[in-house]
């Protein structure tokens, strides 16, 4: 477990050296660094999404709240207000899990609610092309504090 908590120091390390990146970016390219800063994080959680997978399973199984089906990380991606990127763990059947590329987060309000829809989807294009996988779910959120 030891080893698996460094990597992961080191993959939050690496997200807020990007977040640090686009904070460095002066006003006129803020565009740009965002663009930087989604890329990074996209690409890093692609490269660590097994062991943030792993890491996951075993907090949450540690809690008594592990799951029975496949789990797999994947990037979120947040449309509505404001534009953000992340990482879930999904879960579901295996074939179902296989297909999912991205989490779209959808977000609106109306006068005093607030809605977060999280969209298990099959494609990081969730600007384009928005097609939900059936019977899969969100199990866990990674975030990183900046």
């Amino acid at each position: 477990m030891r080893g698996k908590s460094r990597l992961l120091i080191l993959v939050m390390a690496l997200m807020l050296a990007a977040g640090a990146l686009t904070t460095a970016l002066s006003t006129a390219r803020a565009d740009l660094g965002d663009i930087i800063k989604g890329v990074g994080i996209m690409l890093l959680v692609d490269k660590f999404s097994d062991q943030l997978n792993k890491f996951v399973n075993e907090v949450t199984l540690n809690k008594g709240v592990g799951v029975a089906d496949k789990t797999k990380v994947v990037p979120i991606i947040s449309l509505g207000q404001g534009r953000y990127i992340g990482a879930v763990q999904v879960s579901g059947p295996a074939d179902s899990v296989d297909k999912v590329k991205a989490v779209a987060q959808l977000e609106a309000s109306m006068k005093d609610f607030r809605i977060k829809a999280l969209v298990p989807v099959e494609s990081k294009q969730v600007t384009k092309d928005i097609k939900r996988v059936s019977g899969v779910g969100v199990s866990a959120i990674i975030d990183v504090e900046l």
